[in-house]
């Protein structure tokens, strides 16, 4: 090889050296509450997984359905946290990135519930 191509690939490695590379975020967070509620809800003899879907529904435009699974579809996103993994329905997922899911218990209700950043406003 010549020296100025040796020249050229090493100055092209020094100047990728210096960038940051950066950790890619989970497009969404479960919080230890709905961690400790997906254990439950996935235990048992056969194998199952839950998605994560929005659905066009309402005022505000959204509603959450959440679903089992066998297996993980081809373009679903998978989310892998504490033990727990969850699937986000690939058509979904722009809608949901960076959420949180929670899981909210009360003396009448239990239910899980999105924190969703994407979301500018809603009625009620």
């Amino acid at each position: 090889m010549s020296a100025a191509i040796i020249r050229t690939v090493k100055s092209a490695g020094a100047s990728l050296a210096g960038k940051r590379t950066r950790i890619p975020k989970a497009a969404m967070t479960l919080t230890p509450a709905a961690v400790q509620r997906l254990q439950q809800l996935v235990k048992g003899p056969d194998p199952k997984l839950i998605r994560v879907a929005v659905k066009n529904k309402g005022c505000a435009g959204l509603s959450y359905v959440l679903e089992y699974a066998k297996e993980k579809g081809k373009f679903d996103e998978e989310i892998n946290q504490d033990g727990v993994t969850v699937l986000i329905d690939s058509k979904s997922l722009f809608k949901m990135l960076g959420s949180e899911m929670d899981y909210v218990q009360d003396k009448l209700s239990s239910k899980f519930v999105f924190n969703n950043p994407n979301i500018k406003e809603s009625c009620g």
